[in-house]
């Protein structure tokens, strides 16, 4: 159930961007968070648009150990290489790497994809505004515009209605202290059925807020996808 207890209204934000993993389907010769954009790498114009939205005390990029890649000299961006062998794995030990830098478990921790790359400073914005005073929080998602089919053997089965279904983005916005704790109920079982932080907070009772999001913070996923996201990336310049 939806806990309304009230929380301190100074609170803070902090984005938390898990980056430790090899990306597989995207056709590339080294993780995929790292491919180049217009000059860039990808995770970088990532964390641009996170580090543009103010109200974020620090930006927390997850990296595997040994993974030298990214330097960051800001004073609000901190590399921790301390990601593990899932998302969620990776999520956790930020959440633990956040509190050791002063995070607390009333602050909010915005956990964003590396690889969504075109996410907005006002889309962020708006998840901040929307989520604020919910005693959740929650995540972008888009409405499902397609037509949705269920398949067995490359054959359709049935058409599903798609009233009530959203595409899940991110960021997605919890309390630190709900989603650690989340987690760690699910740690003992391999984070199994955790596949974003919404559905640990699922997992734990919870109903994340959905916050309409974008078509274009799509998740950089295929070989194709680089070309459309450098295409839109250029167009804003």
């Amino acid at each position: 159930m939806n806990d309304p207890t009230c929380h301190s209204p100074s609170a803070r934000c902090h984005a938390l961007l898990p980056c430790a993993g090899s990306g597989s389907r995207a056709g590339t010769t080294g993780p995929k968070q790292y491919e180049s954009l217009l000059g860039v790498p990808m995770v970088k114009h990532t964390l641009a648009a996170l580090l543009a939205v103010q109200r974020i005390q620090h930006c927390m990029v997850v990296v595997s150990p040994g993974d030298h890649f990214l330097r960051l000299d800001g004073p609000r961006s901190v590399v921790a290489p301390c990601g593990g062998a899932t998302r969620a794995h990776s999520v956790f030990n930020g959440l633990q790497a956040l509190r050791e830098i002063g995070a607390e478990d009333d602050d909010w921790v915005l956990v964003h994809d590396a690889a969504r790359c075109l996410v907005t400073p006002a889309q962020v914005n708006a998840l901040i505004d929307a989520c604020s005073h919910d005693p959740v929080g929650g995540l972008l998602a888009l409405k499902l515009p397609d037509t949705l089919k269920a398949a067995a053997r490359s054959r359709v089965t049935t058409t599903v209605d798609r009233t009530d279904k959203w595409l899940a983005q991110t960021p997605q916005m919890f309390r630190m202290g709900a989603l650690h704790a989340a987690l760690a109920a699910q740690e003992g079982n391999g984070f199994a059925g955790v596949t974003d932080e919404a559905s640990a907070m699922e997992l734990a009772g919870q109903q994340p807020l959905l916050v309409p999001g974008s078509a274009q913070n799509f998740k950089v996923t295929y070989p194709e996808d680089f070309a459309l996201a450098e295409a839109i990336l250029k167009a804003r310049t």
